[in-house]
């Protein structure tokens, strides 16, 4: 297999941290229990991504700067992701970063592990001079209810269709983004959606588990691109 036909997108919330970072800052600083109620509005579908993070957003009265990097420097990332980006770097492998979470978390995380060379998209997030925060979508796409950074442009947008797609992640904004890649690694509620939607998925529990897999992936001549993903990125190029 040539490693240079392959792209790798990576979830960050829950997938590469241990933890919904974004959840736990807005449950912090807003009500708590309500957070819990708009999180299930979303997955059940009742509202969109945006719709969440705004809803939420409007639960917070005032954010103190210095608690909020506390409660960033606290979150761990998987024991074994730098072990998982040595080896794609090491492979010449290509890897993004899809978080429909925000920037202002994501920099502080990946500049303190020494992983501020990895490419994301991600939302934005900036502190106001009120103590507010203020939350800016530039990568929103209407047609992506799950995510209010659409993960699934920026897999059509970085990869080609000669191209084989892996994607990596946990979650509600994952569920949609995988339809459009072929081979899919998925734990909790995404497992559960792919057993659902009989997508074919590997599980897995941490990156050792995902290192493991790739090397018996490589070690193919040719991997086959999934059908169901194919016919899914050509509707979207219809659109266009």
């Amino acid at each position: 297999m040539d490693s240079k036909q392959l792209k790798i997108f990576i979830d960050f919330d829950g997938t590469i941290t241990k933890v919904d970072v974004g959840n736990v800052i807005f449950k912090h600083f807003g009500d708590e229990e309500k957070g819990n109620e708009i999180i299930s509005k979303l997955r059940s579908g009742a509202i969109t991504a945006r719709q969440c993070w705004e809803m939420l957003n409007d639960s917070v009265t005032s954010v103190d700067k210095n608690k909020l990097h506390q409660l960033i420097d606290e979150i761990e990332i998987d024991d074994a992701f730098y072990s998982f980006i040595n080896f794609c770097k090491e492979n010449e492998l290509d890897v993004i970063v899809l978080s429909d979470g925000f920037d202002y978390y994501i920099d502080r995380i990946f500049k303190r592990e020494n992983l501020s060379h990895l490419t994301y998209y991600s939302n934005n997030l900036a502190l106001t001079e009120n103590n507010k925060m203020e939350l800016s979508f530039p990568f929103y796409d209407s047609s992506c209810p799950t995510s209010a950074n659409c993960k699934r442009n920026h897999i059509i947008n970085n990869s080609s269709d000669d191209d084989f797609t892996v994607y990596i992640g946990d979650g509600n904004s994952d569920k949609y983004p995988v339809q459009f890649c072929d081979y899919i690694f998925a734990k909790k509620s995404l497992l559960k959606f792919c057993e659902v939607e009989r997508i074919p998925f590997f599980p897995y529990t941490t990156f050792n588990d995902i290192i493991k897999r790739f090397e018996e992936l490589l070690s193919k001549k040719r991997l086959k691109k999934r059908h169901q993903a194919e016919l899914k990125r050509k509707e979207i190029y219809t659109l266009e």
